[in-house]
Order: C-alpha cells, then sequence, then structure tokens
C-alpha cells in the first residue's frame, strides 16, 4: 500500500493537472510549476534539507512569471497545492516560508487563503 506522503504527491500532482486548465491564458502552467518544484517537495512534506536546486527553482519560476497572468496562474497553483496540506499547518508553513528562505520576494503569499485575481 502507498504510503501517506505519496499519496500526498500523487494528489499534488493531479492537483496541477486540474489547475492547469484554468491557468490557460498564461505562459506558466501549474504542470511547469509542480514539475519545477519538485525539489522543494522533500523540504514541504518531511521537512527535509532545503536544497539550492529548490532554491533556483523558486528564483527561476518568479523570474518567469513576468505578466500578470503568469504570476496570477503560479499563484493560483501555489495556492491550490498548498490546499492539499492544508490540514498539516506545518507543511503550509514550511511552503510559505521558502521564498524567503530563498532570498526571493513573491508578490503574494504561499497560502490556501490567498486571493489571486489581486495579484499584478
Amino acid at each position: 500500500m502507498a504510503s501517506p506522503r505519496s499519496l500526498k504527491f500523487v494528489c499534488l500532482v493531479v492537483c496541477a493537472v486540474v489547475m492547469a486548465a484554468s491557468t490557460a491564458e498564461a505562459a506558466i502552467s501549474c504542470n511547469q510549476v509542480v514539475s519545477a518544484l519538485t525539489p522543494c517537495i522533500s523540504y514541504v512534506v518531511s521537512n527535509g534539507a532545503l536544497t539550492q536546486q529548490c532554491c533556483q527553482a523558486i528564483r527561476g519560476l518568479n523570474s518567469a512569471a513576468k505578466t500578470t497572468p503568469d504570476r496570477q496562474g503560479v499563484c493560483t497553483c501555489l495556492k491550490n497545492t498548498a490546499s492539499q496540506f492544508a490540514s498539516n499547518s506545518r507543511n503550509v508553513a514550511l511552503a510559505a516560508g521558502l521564498p524567503g528562505k530563498c532570498g526571493v520576494k513573491l508578490p503574494y503569499k504561499i497560502d490556501p487563503s490567498t486571493d489571486c485575481k489581486s495579484v499584478k
């Protein structure tokens, strides 16, 4: 039987696929966001080490999100992914803290309650 972490990861990927349809206007798909942030999963899910690859992914994603639709799409993907972990506030807090730990300033908070439509 699959472990709870494996099931959460599968839910994360399914969410990403579903959310890709809702961010069609954006050049950055939710699949790309999830794929880019794969190096961050062990940190968020199991409080593993924060790797250079994770921070590079966050920096790259932030740099790639140049337009409002891109930023809103990435925000929506991260928000919905964070919602998958909402039952574990520790995981949500770790995800929300990633940009700051990597020296990246996002125009929104990674949180299930973020209003991504207000992101410019």
